[in-house]
């Protein structure tokens, strides 16, 4: 493979020189260790020999880190280098980051849930300390020493004795040692830690902002071609009758295919459709235009967003199945005279990442090969595979740096269909997404409504709650008979309702869906995360209340919550309630923090509010205020935002900053994108001027970031602070002007309405 270079980027980048040389001094200014050599094109040196499924060294003594989880701006790899790097007290820049294929060795490689720390610091750190061990062992063999006088530090092996060895002088006794158990390992105490829990400067960031980083659509196969897809416009559509002459006329088309159908629930299967491929995408996409396709738009052609809003809106004012229950919120509301009540809706959504989907593959006598811009590699051999009908060990992935992700990459539709295309045609191919195929062509963010009841006492305490919730199912991407959300997507946001009351019924609708539902950022979380903290706003102002001082009360007390002691099912994001408990405590400082960081009881200018909103996610606590500035033209103008987040132990506080303000950033979106609608089963959107995501205009001039000290277990951090932005927004919102956003997108709400 070689990199392909977009002269026009680059030239724009190259010009931009003064401001490049300006942030790459930044990342030296970073950190005092020296940089690590990256670039996700790096190979393994032909020489290096591997210690462990993590390590191999060089040599000169240098070290290779391989980094199994994908990098789409969350600085992943770099992570992954300071935790093995660390207890393996390596020098830093003897420091090689290459990128692992998709392979069953690893595990889980699905770059995606928040959780490739905390499903990895522990083994991590035991890869790196192995060797450390093995590299004191050698030196102690070497000197006739007893092991436990030698130490290892900055990539050197010392003796009291005065005796130094380099890490290089080590090599060759080092990997004749058998590397030990994990019960005979002494890791690092934390106050010995060099790089975990220390801002170090993505190891990619020089590479990407002069234009050296590949992406997927830099890569090139030798020979390759590039294909385009006129794909169903309705899920589950077919296509009917297709007529290609005109297409097949155009200059540099070289062939059309017919992409079969899916078969039974939908998966990641590939829509089907028609492919164009042509020696490059411009003739492509215009061969593409040329095509005449009639299709059978399958059962889904009547769906309708606008009718199954209110199909939503009417079903959760109507008893659904049971989720969680403790007491009798239905008696205590009927009897309560104090009582407040509210619908919310948000529309399904689509990830948008700035890179849309694409993967090269070649196909052959032994297997596929490709090279994705994949969340996922092990879900990319599994589909491709069953495209192909080869076992997946015949499939080889390679992944390419990410363009942003958001949950639409671990979803390989696109590597499947270029393996196809590459079988059928005798071709390395590339299957080149466009950002209209894109939005009109994903896995949604559910469509969803929620209802909420509440009953309060006359000082305003929550005597009663009941809750009801009804969103497309993700389920249903797996199962065609699927209507209910699984448990998991309930216990996003919902079944782990932190709401301190006697009485609560917490109950689910089953909608199914009529369009492909696929995660995005922070899932069902946006939602219910949206509903809970904008009704406790809501009963606030009812009380005649602080928000703040609110919201601590209507959680309550310091305490440890297991639901599952009220009849819920609940997964707590895979993790051990035993060491990630429900933690009211943590909840209630972060909102603490980021009162005290907002200076909240401060006066406020006419036409401006504060907002706040907590939320637990992805096992992370975090709380963001909001202040905004609603003219009386209706103009929303977001001054400030803080946030306070706390995510257990951190491995790169610099990184966790980044991504709490880039998923504010996102919940930005979320609050005020258009949303995906749809009209007889077809997305009405088709690129960014009608499909809107947050720009620079749209966001704050500063989002405040506190990383809360902590010592507990490795919590998410790329997910956890999109949720709470939208509800500490409309929040803002009302406190400024006295308008209640209940439905999301925004759009005209904060317009005067004309008389």
């Amino acid at each position: 493979m070689s990199r392909y270079f977009d002269m026009d980027r680059r030239r724009f980048l190259k010009t931009s020189a003064s401001a490049t040389a300006a942030i790459l001094a930044g990342t030296h200014l970073m950190t005092a260790a020296g940089r690590a050599v990256a670039g996700v094109l790096d190979q393994p040196a032909s020489d290096a020999r591997p210690a462990n499924l993590f390590v191999a060294l060089r040599p000169d003594g240098d070290v290779e880190i391989t980094c199994h989880r994908s990098e789409m701006g969350q600085q992943i790899r770099t992570a992954i280098a300071q935790i093995v790097a660390d207890e393996m007290e390596a020098d830093w820049s003897r420091v090689h980051v290459i990128q692992a294929l998709g392979d069953p060795a690893y595990g889980d490689q699905n770059t995606d849930g928040s959780r490739s720390i905390r499903y990895n610091l522990q083994r991590l750190r035991e890869m790196g300390a192995s060797v450390r061990y093995m590299l004191q062992q050698a030196a102690a063999q070497t000197w006739g020493v007893d092991p436990s006088t030698c130490d290892a530090r900055g990539h050197v092996v010392s003796h009291f004795s005065g005796k130094r060895l380099d890490y290089a002088e080590l090599i060759d006794a080092a990997l004749t040692i058998k590397p030990p158990e994990a019960t005979e390992l002494t890791l690092k105490r934390r106050e010995e830690w060099r790089y975990i829990n220390t801002g170090m400067a993505h190891i990619d960031l020089q590479d990407i902002v002069t234009g050296k980083a590949s992406f997927a659509a830099d890569l090139r196969a030798p020979k390759a071609k590039v294909a385009v897809i006129e794909r169903p416009p309705v899920n589950g559509g077919t296509v009917k009758r297709v007529s290609d002459a005109a297409a097949r006329k155009v200059k540099g088309v070289i062939d059309i295919i017919q992409i079969p159908a899916p078969k039974g629930a939908a998966g990641y299967q590939p829509k089907g459709g028609v492919a164009v491929i042509a020696e490059t995408t411009w003739a492509a996409i215009q061969g593409r235009k040329k095509l005449e396709i009639e299709w059978d738009d399958g059962p889904n052609a009547a769906y309708n967003s606008e009718a199954f809003k209110r199909e939503l809106l009417d079903s959760v004012n109507q008893p659904q199945g049971h989720v969680r229950e403790a007491g009798d919120a239905a008696a205590v509301l009927a009897k309560s005279s104090n009582t407040h009540s509210a619908d919310y809706y948000m529309p399904h959504l689509n990830q948008s990442p700035m890179e849309p989907p694409c993967a090269t593959a070649v196909y052959s006598d032994d297997g596929v090969e490709v090279w994705a811009a994949t969340q996922n590699p092990r879900a990319d051999m599994d589909t491709v595979a069953a495209m192909v009908d080869l076992d997946k060990a015949q499939i080889k992935v390679h992944v390419t740096l990410l363009g942003g992700a958001f949950g639409r990459k671990s979803k390989p539709d696109f590597s499947a269909e270029a393996a196809y295309l590459s079988m059928k045609s005798g071709l390395p191919v590339r299957v080149q997404w466009t950002r209209e195929d894109d939005i009109q062509h994903g896995f949604y963010h559910a469509v969803s409504a929620q209802h909420v009841e509440a009953a309060l006492s006359d000082e305003g305490k929550v005597e009663a709650y009941l809750h009801r919730t009804s969103f497309t199912p993700v389920a249903s991407l797996f199962s065609e008979e699927a209507r209910a959300p699984a448990d998991w997507e309930l216990g996003l946001g919902f079944t782990d309702n932190p709401i301190d009351t006697p009485n609560i019924t917490l109950e689910r609708g089953d909608p199914g869906a009529m369009t492909r539902i696929g995660w995005m950022r922070s899932v069902s979380n946006n939602f219910h995360a949206f509903a809970v903290q904008s009704f406790i706003a809501e009963l606030a102002n009812k009380a005649g209340r602080d928000q703040k001082d609110y919201l601590l009360e209507a959680i309550g007390p310091d305490r440890i919550i297991d639901v599952s002691e009220q009849n819920a099912e609940y997964g707590n994001y895979g993790g051990d309630k035993a060491v990630y408990p429900l933690d009211i405590a943590r909840l209630r400082a972060v909102i603490e923090k980021v009162a005290t960081m907002s200076d909240w009881g401060r006066d406020i200018t006419p036409g401006r509010g504060l907002g706040i909103a907590a939320h637990r996610s992805f096992l992370t606590y975090v709380a963001t205020v909001v202040e905004v500035e609603v003219s009386d033209a209706g103009e929303l103008d977001i001054i400030k935002s803080w946030v306070a987040i706390d995510a257990g132990t951190v491995v790169n506080p610099d990184s966790v900053i980044n991504q709490t303000q880039g998923g504010s950033v996102f919940g930005i979106s979320n609050a005020i994108s258009t949303g995906i609608t749809f009209e007889n089963g077809r997305v009405q959107q088709s690129n960014f001027h009608d499909s809107s995501i947050a720009r620079m205009s749209d966001a704050p001039l500063e989002i405040e970031v506190v990383v809360m000290p902590s010592e507990e277990e490795p919590a998410g951090v790329g997910e956890p602070a999109t949720p709470v932005f939208a509800p500490a927004l409309c929040n803002a919102i009302f406190a400024a002007c006295g308008k209640r956003i209940r439905q999301l997108p925004i759009g005209d709400q904060l317009k005067p309405r004309s008389t």
